[in-house]
């Protein structure tokens, strides 16, 4: 349910206002358990991400730091490296269910 929410501080460009909403988004569902809530909900759900977006923003705004911005693209192809080492290569694409010719059939 969460694996969109992105470190967003220092990063260049920085975050944008829809990055922001979109990790308050994904941390109220976390939070209700809500993918979607119900008719009976949705003012609190939505009223939730609201603050949770606004208290993001303020966050990402108000913090500072000695290092430099990092880069969207190099980050990402670090993030593919990492994954590619702990899950081995994307396997190829095909038909998995293609049957295999049986042994010993010419």
């Amino acid at each position: 349910m969460c694996r969109n929410i992105r470190t967003l501080y220092n990063f260049e460009p920085p975050a944008t206002h829809d990055e922001i909403r979109a990790s308050a988004l994904q941390f109220v569902r976390k939070l209700s358990g809500f993918n979607a809530p119900s008719k009976a909900n949705e003012e609190a759900f939505n009223l939730a991400v609201k603050q949770v977006s606004e208290a993001a923003a303020t966050l990402i705004n108000s913090l500072t730091t000695f290092s430099p911005p990092k880069n969207r693209e190099i980050e990402r192809g670090k993030a593919a490296e990492l994954s590619a080492k702990r899950f081995g290569a994307p396997k190829p694409s095909g038909d998995p269910f293609k049957s295999k010719p049986r042994r010993g059939a010419a």
